[in-house]
């Protein structure tokens, strides 16, 4: 039995942009199974439907055609059974200003029936660095205390499916590794993980199988070995003095002065460094890598254009 099955599920919503009565497609016929104990990355660019999805699976909304189960619960005839096995870190910092962060998470763990919790409620804080702030009001804490106990409100009734959305967006690098030692833990501990993220890095150390969404459909779906394997060819990488004429910054991956470009062998190599010197640029710390999954992830979405047929009467 899957820990997360999404069963030919599509969601449309009513759209200002379209004619009179038209809807805009938000999800795709989308159909996957997430394996209890996977470590499962959701990825895609802004607006590809991976919140609509999650929002669908947490029950805060209802899907316009398919079938979604948490532990073999459907997220809608079994609400309940499903809420319970399902831990959600959502992107917006949310919190209740009247408590303190452990009356806050005493209280989450009575909304889920569980009592004398005080043992794990003390463990999530220390996991999480939260220890010195388990008695400081939750209006007073900064935004990377406000995440890491938006985290352990999502754990603190033991869900056997955790879903981080964008857990690390706007966070410093300490709280980063904290949540990822501990999720990781958790994961080696039996938990299934999903995690949606722009941190393509994140996805690649820790995913064990990505799914890839573009305007609502899955575009592509398998191991990150896999998908890192099949990316044939080698990575330019070098730093320029100066900005790259248009005709080359279309075919390059560029991130200030460092410059990235596909090069299947020597010869596109050479080809390359020929077209940079000829546009009268200087050229330092030359690299040849292997394909990453940032790679991966531009040449998939380059692959699928986007569709105009979203938006329909």
């Amino acid at each position: 039995m899957p820990a997360i099955s999404f069963q030919s599920v599509s969601k449309s919503y009513p759209s200002p942009r379209g004619p009179q009565g038209g809807t805009f497609l938000a999800l795709d016929n989308v159909s996957l199974d997430i394996e209890a104990g996977e470590f499962f990355g959701l990825l895609g660019p802004n607006g590809a439907g991976k919140t609509t999805l999650i929002t669908i699976l947490a029950g805060l909304a209802k899907a316009s055609a398919g079938r979604v189960s948490v532990m073999g619960h459907d997220v809608q005839t079994d609400f309940a059974a499903a809420r319970r096995a399902l831990g959600v870190v959502p992107q917006e910092l949310v919190f209740d200003p009247f408590f303190k962060v452990r009356e806050a998470l005493l209280f989450q763990s009575g909304y889920f029936g569980v009592r004398h919790n005080e043992a794990w409620v003390d463990e999530l804080l220390d996991n999480l660095g939260l220890s010195d702030k388990a008695d400081a009001n939750m209006r007073a804490l900064s935004g990377g205390m406000k995440r890491r106990l938006l985290v352990a409100l999502a754990l603190v009734h033991k869900p056997p499916v955790i879903v981080l959305d964008e857990p690390t967006a706007g966070v410093d690098v300490e709280l980063r590794q904290t949540l990822w030692h501990f999720i990781d833990k958790l994961n080696k501990q039996g938990h299934t993980v999903l995690l949606t993220t722009h941190y393509l890095e994140e996805a690649e150390a820790l995913c064990g199988r990505i799914a890839m969404l573009k305007t609502g459909k899955v575009v592509a779906l398998d191991s990150t070995s896999a998908l890192l394997s099949a990316a044939s060819g080698n990575v330019l990488r070098c730093t320029v003095d100066g900005d790259l004429p248009p005709e080359l910054a279309s075919q390059a991956r560029v991130t200030g002065r460092v410059v990235q470009w596909p090069a299947k062998d020597a010869g596109a190599v050479e080809h390359a460094l020929a077209q940079i010197r000829q546009a009268g640029l200087t050229v330092a710390d030359i690299e040849i890598r292997r394909p990453d999954l940032e790679d991966v992830f531009l040449k998939v979405m380059h692959q699928h254009p986007g569709r105009d047929d979203r938006v329909s009467p």
